[in-house]
Order: structure tokens, then C-alpha cells, then sequence
């Protein structure tokens, strides 16, 4: 799949813009503060209908404007298909193929892209925050139930801790209550942590190949789900059940004295070890940025697998980041098979035949022009 045009309205510092690109690599080149990551952004949450910079939609919308449009002919397999998100004050409107989807979890999956930006290098180094985001921003993609799940999920997280806080400040007496919001809980969480772990078994079997390939064979990759309840991939749901039940009669005293659910998916982690190695803690920022690196490029492969079609790439002034060799290794596999988006303030220091024949863009003050 690739996008072929792009328009935007009110968004960020674009008051207008209109741009058509290639299925091939577009070089979006700029100074800093001009608008190049705009653009990358724009792309990333036409397909999410959420930004990665920022959580607050607000900040999408042009300075003293109303709402912020976005709309983009994607070219897929089956043909031309328009879509068009919406941010408003009031919420967000998303169309596909010209249709209004009810609900975000049917409009994202229909446009599949892979972010990759200075930030994404601290998935193995930042915080578990950070880790459970990656995991459910991918899953997303290619899982409408997942994201329908994980929004239930989160809306019976919410009243459970409020629930927690009254018993705290004995603003409420009846844990009769609590049972059944626990029950609930529980029901939401199994499903998205074997979901987690399937997913995740998936990027481990084609990260571990592209890592080898990065490592010049030197290093073995293993990507552990770590789960804040004790279970495991080899448990079936009502076994799971049964460990979370037991977890929570076990701490349900001190979760009304904090106040707070204190497990469940919203407190699990992710660990990555190489070598037998634990990256986070052990890892070279080499290993470090080579385990980051073949996370993403396995999602791309992944997402291939299971739709059959390459999601969008974006590259936002990541290459930088990288060293030659790295460089190369990335744009050597994209080259040819997936439309990439790169974002640089300048292409001096990249020297790769796969940006020869890309198409540039230079970006200035809110608006985009094509070098010929």
C-alpha cells in the first residue's frame, strides 16, 4: 500500500497544504522548526487517529482555528481508497472510502504504517510506559478486537480505581462492588495479555533473523513479555483467570489502602536480552540501537504477513541516529517494496543508491515544494 496524496487543513502550521508522492522513498527536507515532522506526523495519524508526540488532540489544530483536517488517497491492492480524519475540540470524525465509521476502532487498520523516530530508540531503554504503548499501537493495526478490547479495558481500569479510591476514603462501605468490577477486570485483561503474548511471538520470529543479519551473526535476539500477574503463554484463558483471581483476593486489602489497581496489563513490561543478555541494564548503545532497529523492521514484515500488503514507513530524521552500516541495513531492505517517508535536514551525510532515486521535498514556513 502506499499514499498518494496528501491533504492538509489547519493542522499544526499548515493552514493549506497539498502534496502528491511516490510509492518509492520521498526525502522531505527542511531546516529544523519548519514543518518536516508536521508532515510525518500528519501521515501517522491519518492512519492511528492519534499522534505520537503528543496525547492532547488540541495541540493538532491550527492556532486560532476550529479543527484540523486530514485526507489522503491510499492506493491498496483492491484500489484507490480516500480517507479523512477530523480533529475537533469536540472529538474526532474519521471516513473511509467516503464512509463514517462509528468508531475508531474500525477506521484504524485500514492504513497501515510503521513509525520510526529518535524516540523509538528508547524502546529498549526507556520506560515500561514506553514498551506497552509500541505493543499496543502495532497490535492495533492489525487487530480491531485488540483495540476494542483494550478500550474496555481501559474504562473498567478507570471505574475500578475510582471504586478503589471511595473504599480508601471510606467514601463507600460495599466491596460487593469491587467483586464484580474485579470480575470484569479480569475478563478485559486475559484477553489483551494473550493477545500480547501471541503478538509478540510473532515480532520475536522475524526480529531474531534481522538482528543476526545487523550483527553480522554475532548476537541472538529473545524478546520476553513480562506480565505484572504470574502467568504465562502456555496457559489457556481460564487458567489465566484463575491466577489473576488469586492474585487479587490476595491483594485486595492493600489496593483499597493505596487506592489504585496495582496489576494488569497496564503494569506489564516488555524485556529484550541478547546474548542471553539483558539489553536494558547489560546493552551496549550499539546493541541497544540494533535491537531497536530490527523491532522495527520486523513489524514491517510482520504486518506484511498478516495483511498481505507493506505498510507505509516513516523515517523521521532517524538515520541520522544510525551509523553507516545500520543506515544501509535498513535502507537496503525497504529498498524497492515499501514507500518510505524520510525526514533530514540535509541528505549530505547520507550517501545510499536507494535515496538517489527518491523524490525530495523541501519544506519551509508551513509549505512544501517538489525538487525537480
Amino acid at each position: 500500500m502506499f499514499i498518494e496524496q496528501l491533504l492538509l487543513q489547519n493542522y499544526r502550521n499548515y493552514e493549506h497544504l497539498e502534496v502528491e508522492f511516490e510509492n518509492k522513498v520521498n526525502v522531505i527536507l527542511g531546516e529544523n522548526a519548519q514543518g518536516k515532522t508536521n508532515v510525518m506526523e500528519s501521515i501517522y495519524v491519518l492512519a492511528m487517529a492519534k499522534s505520537h508526540r503528543t496525547s492532547n488532540d488540541k495541540d493538532l489544530i491550527r492556532w486560532d482555528t476550529e479543527y484540523a483536517k486530514i485526507e489522503g488517497r491510499l492506493q491498496k491492492a483492491r484500489g484507490h481508497l480516500p480517507m479523512q480524519l477530523i480533529v475537533s475540540k469536540k472529538g474526532k470524525k474519521a471516513k473511509y472510502n467516503h464512509i463514517e465509521q462509528r468508531k475508531l476502532s474500525q477506521y484504524v487498520g485500514n492504513m497501515n504504517v510503521v513509525m520510526f523516530a529518535p524516540e523509538d530508540l528508547n524502546l529498549v531503554k526507556g520506560s515500561p510506559q514506553v514498551r506497552r504503548r509500541f505493543i499496543d499501537m502495532e497490535i492495533g493495526q492489525i487487530s480491531a478486537i485488540y483495540l476494542h478490547d483494550m478500550g474496555q479495558y481501559q474504562k473498567i481500569l478507570q471505574q475500578r480505581n475510582t471504586y478503589l479510591k471511595q473504599l480508601q476514603t471510606k467514601k463507600q462501605s460495599d466491596h460487593t462492588m469491587l467483586e464484580i468490577l474485579t470480575e470484569q477486570f479480569i475478563h478485559a485483561a486475559v484477553k489483551i495479555v494473550a493477545k500480547r503474548f501471541e503478538f509478540l511471538q510473532l515480532l520475536e520470529n522475524w526480529a531474531v533473523p534481522i538482528h543476526k543479519g545487523i550483527s553480522r551473526g554475532l548476537e541472538t535476539l529473545k524478546i520476553q513479555y513480562k506480565p505484572s500477574v504470574d502467568v504465562s503463554e502456555e496457559q489457556d484463558l481460564s487458567k489465566m483467570k484463575e491466577v489473576y483471581e488469586e492474585k487479587f483476593f490476595r491483594m485486595k486489602t492493600r489496593e483499597v489502602e493505596r487506592g489504585m489497581t496495582m496489576f494488569g496489563p497496564h503494569r506489564d513490561d516488555l524485556l529484550f536480552f541478547v546474548n542471553g543478555r539483558d539489553v536494558q541494564t547489560f546493552g551496549s548503545q550499539g546493541q541497544q540501537r540494533t535491537t531497536a532497529l530490527s523491532i522495527k523492521m520486523a513489524e514491517i514484515e510482520l504486518i506484511h504477513s498478516e495483511i498481505r500488503e507493506y505498510p507505509i514507513l516513516l523515517l523521521d530524521d532517524v538515520l541520522s541516529e544510525l551509523d553507516d552500516y545500520r543506515q544501509s541495513h535498513l535502507l537496503n531492505t525497504i529498498q524497492g517494496k515499501v514507500q518510505t517517508f524520510v525526514t533530514t535536514t540535509n541528505v549530505d551525510g547520507i550517501d545510499h543508491q536507494t535515496l538517489r532515486g527518491a523524490s525530495t521535498f523541501n519544506v519551509k514556513s508551513g509549505t512544501i515544494q517538489k525538487i525537480q
